[in-house]
């Protein structure tokens, strides 16, 4: 493996200053991108959604349990359509894990839920395998990700209430939801970084294609038995 060089501990403090310009430029890049989200225009949502939750029926004013703002996770769980699995999306439970505590988000007025087109049973079920404290809804065969746009894949919509009006004002998929997880912010850290075959790094460094490696976390271990059974080296 193509490693860095060894230098002495000026050499690299120097180094490090010169990336840290670097960085804090790009810090103040995100910033005055943040603040031109808050000044995106918003659209009102005018229809009636009703979702399922373990409280039963609920509205979209519902979800917001209160609070001024809402972040909604479209979550890709929809048993019985062609291609998907029994198990919600292994990325999107990736994502999950990566959710802290909701008391900092509540204490900001701002709620945070994760809805699917998978019934409730279904959705209750694998939560408690995850081990998982979030609110999550069943669309229940309503339109809300259709017409939010998110017919088959995973999105984030952010909303606002005023009184009794809901408006969407952010929506953002792909690697703009990645971005929201720490385990990619921890990688991206290290010196040998995500370790995806994409990534611009050193000749030799191992490197796998995206998303292949992911796994559910209770099945990183699974797999690992199964290789020792096997008599194979754990992964």
């Amino acid at each position: 493996m193509n490693l860095p060089e060894v230098v002495s501990l000026a050499e690299w403090q120097a180094a490090r200053h010169s990336l840290l310009v670097k960085e804090k430029k790009a810090t103040r890049a995100r910033d005055a991108l943040a603040a031109e989200r808050r000044r995106l225009p918003r659209v009102r949502i005018d229809k009636d959604y009703i979702f399922v939750g373990p409280g039963g029926k609920a509205s979209l004013i519902d979800l917001f349990d209160g609070r001024r703002q809402l972040i909604a996770y479209h979550f890709m769980y929809q048993p019985g359509a062609p291609g998907w699995p029994e198990s919600g999306c292994d990325g999107c439970s990736m994502f999950v894990d990566n959710i802290g505590h909701l008391a900092h988000l509540h204490a900001r007025d701002t709620s945070l839920v994760l809805v699917s087109r998978a019934p409730l049973p279904m959705i209750q079920r694998y939560k408690l395998r995850m081990g998982w404290t979030v609110p999550w809804y069943s669309l229940a065969g309503n339109d809300f990700n259709d017409d939010l746009g998110v017919t088959t894949g995973f999105g984030l919509s952010v909303l606002l209430r005023d009184g009794a009006d809901v408006f969407r004002t952010y929506f953002t998929s792909g690697r703009g939801v990645e971005a929201l997880g720490s385990n990619w912010t921890f990688l991206d850290l290290t010196p040998l970084g995500r370790q995806e075959d994409w990534e611009s790094s050193p000749e030799g460094y191992p490197q796998t294609p995206p998303y292949e490696w992911w796994r559910r976390h209770d099945e990183y271990e699974n797999e690992a038995a199964l290789d020792h059974r096997d008599g194979r080296p754990a992964a």
